[in-house]
């Protein structure tokens, strides 16, 4: 893992979020790209130099950020973009730079409580092809030991979406738990698990219960683990989760860092 991109906002959680970008890029020896994305308010009549004022706050935030943390000797390369879609530029960004992971904040303002992940996270989960680790707020950066996986199906298209989640084991010596949640709608064929995730974890768990949440939430005690990982796949649990952009933490929340791959099934 070489380039990690970090796209934050003005609030304190973004602070937090470039601390821990920062000491997990440190642990893999990556670049990161810390980038804030503005665009130009509609606004009628004509002010003059409006696009040099939005650049000039989004440095400001930036320099704001970078002074608040420990840079490590980690490079960091800082961009503040324009433009009409964040989403968009980001995707741009992941294919010009070669991105291999996103770290991002489970949101990017703090005034709903009842929201666990916010609409511009929610949007890079849903429309990007990269792995994204999303951070809670006031969590401070450790060695994954302990990844807690969950799935429902087994079945895994393409190995490369595991490559993360190995490299984090080979990186951590980590132990990798499966719970694959059986669902009322589990069909025979999710039963089988994928033979390179089968090499990778220690210990499989099976679990009923009604959703992939409910499960997750019966183990993350149990279990204590410093990461958990989810695969986001084209049907299933997750697509409905994310289909809002924003999520609820009545139907989905984490205390530790979350992990989510990208499936294509």
């Amino acid at each position: 893992m070489k380039n990690i991109l970090v796209p934050i906002g003005n609030n304190d959680h973004a602070t937090n979020t470039l601390q821990y970008a920062i000491d997990f890029a440190q642990a893999f020896e990556a670049k990161i790209y810390l980038v804030h994305v503005y665009s130009s308010p509609k606004i009628s009549g004509s002010i003059l130099n409006v696009d040099q004022i939005m650049e000039r706050d989004s440095k400001s935030i930036l320099k704001d950020h970078l002074a608040k943390v420990d840079k490590k000797n980690v490079e960091i390369v800082t961009s503040t973009l324009k433009g009409y879609s964040i989403i968009d530029t980001l995707k741009q960004l992941n294919r010009l730079l070669n991105i291999d992971l996103i770290i991002a904040s489970t949101k990017n303002d703090s005034a709903d409580e009842t929201i666990f992940v916010g609409k511009i996270t929610g949007n890079i989960i849903k429309d990007t092809k990269v792995p994204v680790l999303i951070v809670p707020s006031k969590v401070s950066f450790k060695p994954m030991k302990k990844i807690l996986m969950t799935i429902k199906s087994g079945s895994i298209n393409s190995v490369s979406t595991l490559d993360l989640l190995i490299k984090i084991k080979q990186k951590f010596d980590s132990t990798i738990n499966l719970l694959q949640v059986k669902t009322p709608k589990l069909e025979a064929k999710d039963m089988e698990l994928n033979e390179t995730l089968e090499s990778h974890i220690n210990k499989l768990v099976p679990t009923n219960n009604a959703t992939v949440y409910q499960g997750v939430l019966e183990f993350l005690h149990e279990e204590d683990p410093d990461m958990i990982c989810v695969i986001r796949r084209k049907r299933g649990f997750f697509k409905k989760l994310w289909e809002d952009d924003r999520v609820k933490k009545v139907d989905f929340e984490s205390k530790i860092p979350l992990l989510v791959l990208k499936g294509m099934s």
